[in-house]
């Protein structure tokens, strides 16, 4: 089980306010993203999640267990895949794991062929392209002991074409493992493609501007988003931001 909650968080950085009475849950095994402004605290939102900051007042909650200023609770992926170069892909992948104790080798190597880099278990990062270096990094993520990740623009900067497989990609893992994530985005087609709900954020100081319930059934193909449908719903998510 992995259910967040925050509850009236307000973060300021000396006289700039950054997070306003800002409240939100993600259920166990729910994948919901956060729109909003550059600037408008997102990231600031993960480092008070996973413990390197600590909220003004608010509280966080990950299975009614309070974690402010807890490291340690959240598995997390940021922007670039953050590999270290002197490690192969394998020993990238159990970083997490190997912190924590033991770990399985064998589920591992399991995890590097799901996510189609059988052959590149013995590679280092830089012989590898930016979408495979992702995969890794996400991998390395599912395989840490908290079953609650943080995915921070993962995709962002891939081009279109390897953005979208990594996106189909992302989804059969997820349906698979099932865990409860928490993904910041810019890009509304992504995340209505990805999520279960979505949350947009107001600009600086930060609080939920609006929640949408994405009304697509789960699984989800590339031809959904050329529907009318979906880029009508697209515009709705538009409009909700610009307001």
């Amino acid at each position: 089980m992995s259910h967040l909650i925050i509850k009236q968080i307000n973060k300021s950085f000396g006289n700039h306010a950054v997070l306003k009475n800002l409240s939100l849950t993600v259920n166990d095994g729910e994948f919901v993203s956060i729109l909003g402004p550059s600037g408008s605290g997102k990231s600031t939102l993960f480092r008070l999640i996973g413990g390197i900051s600590l909220p003004d007042n608010g509280d966080i909650y990950l299975n009614e267990v309070k974690i402010n200023g807890r490291r340690g609770s959240i598995s997390y992926m940021p922007q670039s895949p953050a590999l270290l170069p002197w490690r192969n892909i394998l020993k990238n992948v159990v970083l997490g794991a190997e912190l924590q104790g033991p770990y399985d080798t064998k589920i591992a190597l399991q995890m590097i062929e799901r996510a189609g880099l059988k052959g590149y278990e013995h590679h280092y990062p830089h012989e590898l392209s930016g979408g495979m270096q992702q995969r890794v990094s996400f991998i390395r993520a599912l395989l840490s002991p908290q079953k609650f990740m943080c995915l921070d623009e993962p995709f962002s900067a891939l081009d279109e074409f390897t953005r979208l497989d990594m996106q189909k990609w992302l989804m059969d893992v997820w349906s698979e493992y099932r865990r409860s994530i928490l993904f910041v985005t810019h890009n509304i087609e992504e995340a209505i493609f990805l999520s279960d709900r979505i949350i947009i954020l107001s600009e600086r100081p930060a609080t939920v501007k609006h929640e949408f319930v994405i009304p697509f059934p789960r699984p989800r193909h590339e031809g959904l988003l050329l529907t009318e449908e979906f880029l009508h719903f697209k515009k709705k998510v538009y409009e909700k931001m610009q307001k």
